[in-house]
């Protein structure tokens, strides 16, 4: 039986449902499957770098990024897919036989999807949308309402310099701005929010209702910020789905296997309320 090793490079990870989607995506393909959890805060005085050449050595199939590497981790790897090298990000990243590191991009085609499913293209389409955070997340998110069809998309991120260099990249219909007025929606790709990092990321008084909501966000499942912009009369989308459908474009990437989405979106439900999140 074909045996696999993964994993996860991060900060604040440890309430991650990665390993539980993953692991049990494995069993539904009949792999023998390991999703190891790699979080800086737990491993003390270890760098990126030094991560990902131990994995490498270790034979990893490939590791998943996250906050706040998702940028960093770039000029570490072999070659990037065409869709990371215009975003600028990498979530995931595949070994060959031979060790060589290509790094992809799934939040983009996770947002999208979720979106989709979720809420529907014509909410954004054409629309004007405000986006808060210009980093690794906001990055996949701004090229994924791109192609959702978004209207104006005004980034800001409290990096004046990244929600620049973002705008620059995303194209013409991009512009700095934290103004929401008129905005279709609002998108929260920052970590303020989760678990281990309380607040919120604007004041939810700017929520209108009618508008939506998008949180990237799923731990917890419903973020303060998603909660009091359903209490004002948004439609909101928690991170949940944006997390199932980027699992399996990573497993996908991983293993060159399909993974079920309806057991990985049971797989998820089921471990998220074991975990209380």
């Amino acid at each position: 039986m074909k045996r696999m090793l993964v994993g996860l490079i991060g900060r604040n990870i440890m309430s991650s449902l990665a390993p539980a989607l993953h692991e049990d995506a494995f069993a539904g393909v009949g792999v023998v499957g390991h999703y190891h959890l790699m979080d800086v805060d737990v491993l003390a005085n270890r760098t990126l770098e030094q991560l990902l050449t131990a994995v490498r050595t270790a034979g990893f199939a490939g590791i998943n990024v996250t906050f706040p590497f998702k940028e960093a981790v770039i000029p570490l790897l072999d070659s990037l897919s065409p869709e990371a090298a215009e975003i600028g990000a990498v979530n995931t990243v595949v070994f060959d036989k031979d060790g060589r590191a290509t790094g992809h991009n799934t939040d983009r085609s996770g947002f999208r999807a979720a979106f989709q499913e979720e809420l529907g293209e014509a909410r954004v389409r054409g629309k004007p949308v405000l986006l808060l955070g210009a980093g690794g997340a906001g990055r996949a998110a701004a090229f994924a309402l791109r192609d959702l069809g978004a209207g104006e998309i005004r980034i800001h991120d409290q990096d004046a310099s990244r929600a620049d260099a973002l705008c620059a990249d995303v194209g013409a219909n991009a512009v700095v701005s934290s103004d929401s007025g008129g905005v279709a929606g609002l998108v929260n790709a920052t970590p303020v929010g989760m678990k281990g990092i309380p607040g919120m990321p604007i004041d939810p008084t700017v929520v209108q209702p009618g508008q939506f909501v998008a949180d990237v966000i799923y731990t917890p499942i419903e973020t303060a910020f998603l909660a009091a912009a359903r209490s004002r009369g948004a439609h909101g989308m928690g991170g949940a789905g944006m997390c199932v459908q980027q699992a399996a474009d990573a497993f996908r990437l991983f293993t060159g296997l399909q993974a079920d989405r309806g057991r990985l979106q049971r797989t998820f439900e089921e471990a998220a309320r074991r975990r209380g999140i």
